[in-house]
């Protein structure tokens, strides 16, 4: 079963992002084995560099969430993950930064650079929106009636 995992910067304060990341972690349950792994904001890019690196699994396919990063589709990430599993991958980590960004340490080791749009998010929403990507592209691989 593929392994994902989530690494973001800064904890989760507000109920309604807590709850809507709890009902997609329960729902890619059937799809992945999904792991989160929140970072306490450090106070500066370096140091938060340096818990991300230690927190990426050994071997995993790393994708940061960047602005500056390439937007696609659904269906191209749902097909992205595809390649990957068919390529031999079997632990995808997204990471996230903080409300200061990433540093550019985090974005160069990265093997993809991924934009969800040009416009800015909060990053406790970019969390939401990632797990309901992740969510659509493994129901579209598995033939999942979600995405229309």
């Amino acid at each position: 079963m593929l392994y994902i995992k989530l690494i973001c910067c800064g904890k989760l304060k507000e109920s309604f992002y807590k709850d809507a990341c709890a009902e997609y972690e329960k729902r890619l349950q059937a799809f992945c084995r999904l792991e989160t792994c929140r970072l306490p904001e450090e106070g500066g890019l370096e140091k938060e560099a340096v818990r991300i690196m230690e927190a990426i699994p050994q071997g995993a396919y790393t994708i940061a969430m960047c602005i500056e990063g390439k937007t696609i589709s659904s269906e191209a990430l749902a097909d992205r993950f595809k390649q990957l599993q068919n390529s031999g991958v079997s632990k995808i980590c997204f990471i996230i930064g903080s409300s200061e960004g990433m540093h550019d340490s985090v974005k160069a080791k990265s093997d993809l650079r991924l934009s969800m749009s040009p416009m800015t998010f909060p990053h406790h929403l970019a969390q939401v929106m990632l797990l309901e990507q992740i969510y659509r592209a493994l129901g579209i691989n598995g033939g999942n009636k979600y995405h229309k």
